[in-house]
């Protein structure tokens, strides 16, 4: 399960090295290159609610094995594509296989694991988070610059195609396939066109309004996102009155913390992306790094998540409750510590790493405590509305922490002038501290739980 999450995540980054190469093989537009990377995260994000609901209804291992067949026939489709359109087309196609895939992963963790194993198991999960968004941005540059057999970009899809096939013969003998709920409860066909409207609406202008300069019709589409979000929230909370089967139930937004959970992931994840993003944009643009080394750049983040993400458990019991307010504090201090270290244009030395490791236990802090608590005591038969819920909110911060941030940085770059080390340097400094902020926020509803 984890290894079908990191290659799925593994996608959602991986691309973005490739663009170039990938632009000027297929002599894709600048629009249609967007869509090629855009049109994953786009499907992906819209349907990750729908798929857990599909596994709650034909059973999680049954329906896992079925998106990681359609990922991986997507995967190889993608890598032998002619021709522009066809790879965006398998792209999106490639979302669908995946967020039908990876919403089962919590479900199954939620349903076959109790006690410290399931806390182990998220805390795994947490780990597979951090390390997939960078293994994307270094595998990505290894295998575009390797050329294999003069295939350019065709390798960072084909990659997936012998894991997968791999993973599903495992999967077929590891895997539970039977129904793991009591009984089988519809679709809520009604409430998936509902929200799967909200999400294209919300995550479209997020993933494509930033490169096409916020056309006038990203703000509508923001606004009409909200409103049926609203409209949905009214529908599903009448039709649980109704004693219907609501996509999302509502005993699972009033569990006791989720709310705040919800508030806590969207930030965390959002700083995340946000961190990712526009510090990739200064090392490769203003520092001149090559993909590979700018990929390398993220390592001590990543490692450290992942050791603080798998022992947090350990750590003495009178810290479990302040580690989530301290962890979005830490955060904030360091991703700050980023902003002063590159100041100037410099690479920023060992001071840069210690603040890149810092960011890495303060984002650990904030999320895998949050997530475990969130699902620790949610009722089996919850686990896949919680599981799409839960994924589905850790996407959307990531998009909304991309959106934000990346516009924040390229806005003070055109302000400063030419792209150039100290201008991007500058421009990268006010992101940090921007980051630093959202993540006082995160810091500050920590706080106020524990007074509560």
């Amino acid at each position: 399960m984890l290894a079908a999450t990191f290659m799925a995540l593994l996608d959602v980054f991986i691309v973005n090295v490739a663009a170039p190469t990938i632009g000027s093989e297929l002599h894709a537009s600048g629009a249609e290159l967007q869509l090629v990377v855009a049109g994953y995260t786009i499907t992906y994000s819209v349907l990750l609610i729908t798929g857990a609901r599909l596994g709650d209804r034909y059973g999680h291992g049954r329906v896992h094995l079925v998106g990681m067949g359609l990922f991986t026939a997507a995967s190889l489709a993608c890598g032998l594509a002619q021709g522009a359109p066809e790879l965006i087309a398998f792209r999106l196609v490639q979302g669908i296989g995946s967020a039908v895939m990876i919403p089962q992963v919590l479900s199954l963790i939620q349903r076959n694991f109790v006690g410290e194993a399931r806390v182990k198991a998220l805390g795994a999960y947490s780990a597979v988070l951090a390390v997939g968004a960078v293994a994307g941005q270094i595998l990505g540059g290894v295998l575009v610059s390797a050329d294999l057999f003069g295939t350019g970009w065709r390798p960072v899809f084909l990659v997936n195609v012998p894991v997968g096939v791999v993973l599903l013969i495992v999967g077929r003998r590891v895997l539970p396939r039977d129904h793991g709920g009591e009984r089988r409860r519809g679709l809520d066909l009604p409430g998936l066109v509902l929200l799967g409207a909200a999400v294209s609406l919300f995550t479209v202008p997020l993933v494509l309004g930033q490169e096409e300069d916020w056309p006038l019709w990203s703000w509508p589409s923001l606004a009409a996102a909200a409103v049926l979000f609203t409209v949905f929230c009214a529908y599903e909370a009448r039709l649980a009155r109704r004693g219907g089967d609501p996509l999302i139930a509502p005993r699972v937004l009033r569990h006791p913390g989720m709310g705040l959970a919800v508030l806590r992931i969207m930030a965390v994840m959002a700083v995340n992306g946000g961190f990712l993003f526009v510090l990739t944009l200064h090392v490769q643009g203003g520092l001149g790094y090559s993909a590979l080394r700018a990929g390398l750049t993220f390592a001590p983040t990543a490692v450290v998540f992942g050791l603080v993400g798998l022992t947090w458990r350990r750590w003495p019991a009178a810290w479990q409750r302040a580690l989530t307010p301290a962890g979005f504090l830490i955060t904030a201090l360091s991703v700050a510590g980023v902003g002063l270290a590159l100041e100037g244009g410099g690479d920023g030395g060992v001071w840069a790493h210690v603040a890149y490791a810092c960011v890495g236990v303060g984002l650990a802090l904030a999320f895998s405590p949050t997530l475990t608590r969130a699902l620790a005591t949610v009722r089996p038969e919850d686990a896949a509305d919680a599981s799409g819920l839960l994924a589905t909110v850790t996407q959307l911060g990531q998009l909304t922490g991309v959106a934000a941030f990346g516009t924040l940085f390229l806005n003070r770059l055109e302000s400063l002038g030419a792209f150039e080390a100290y201008t991007s340097a500058e421009a990268l400094s006010a992101c940090m501290f921007a980051l630093a902020g959202t993540a006082a926020v995160g810091a500050v509803s920590g706080l106020v739980l524990r007074r509560r």
